[in-house]
């Protein structure tokens, strides 16, 4: 009696068949063409896309303008303003990078316009609003070039001696 389930009559248990005479693989299968490589086709971006790189390149050369108007218009408080505005700008400068609408020269005026704001002469005494300043440009410099470090950003310099504390 089998418990093991198997059909005993279709196991092969060979030595029947010589495969001496067989010749293995004569007629190989053939081969598709390789596809064509297709054309590369040229960019053109939609006309949209191209008003709004031209709306952001404006603005952004602009802007260290803007902040110097605000600062001598309204003092340390026109800085914060300001910088609350260009934030929102930064969002939507990285929402058209993200949809991949950027373009080079829009990406260069944002940089150039950076280090513009940083060369700024700004008499700013309340030092949070500098590092809020800082804060901003950094955060636009890390999406448009995350691989550079930047080194020009104002010391911020805090009227108490930290070192009498430590």
């Amino acid at each position: 009696m089998d418990f093991t389930g198997k059909r005993m009559d279709v196991v092969d248990a060979g030595g029947d068949i010589d495969y001496s005479d067989f010749q293995w693989f004569q007629n190989p299968p053939e081969r598709p063409p390789p596809a064509p490589v297709p054309e590369p086709s040229t960019y053109v971006p939609n006309p949209n896309v191209i008003e709004q790189n031209e709306t952001f390149i404006f603005a952004l050369g602009a802007a260290p303008n803007v902040l110097y108007a605000r600062f001598k218009q309204y003092g340390e408080l026109g800085v914060l303003a300001w910088c609350s505005e260009f934030s929102e700008m930064i969002d939507h400068v990285k929402q058209l990078g993200f949809e991949g609408n950027m373009f080079v020269n829009t990406r260069a005026q944002a940089l150039r316009t950076c280090e513009e704001i940083l060369q700024l002469k700004l008499e700013i005494k309340m030092q949070i609003i500098v590092m809020y300043l800082s804060s901003q440009i950094a955060r636009l410099r890390k999406f448009l070039d995350g691989e550079k470090n930047f080194e020009d950003y104002p010391i911020v310099d805090f009227p108490v001696d930290t070192r009498q504390y430590t």
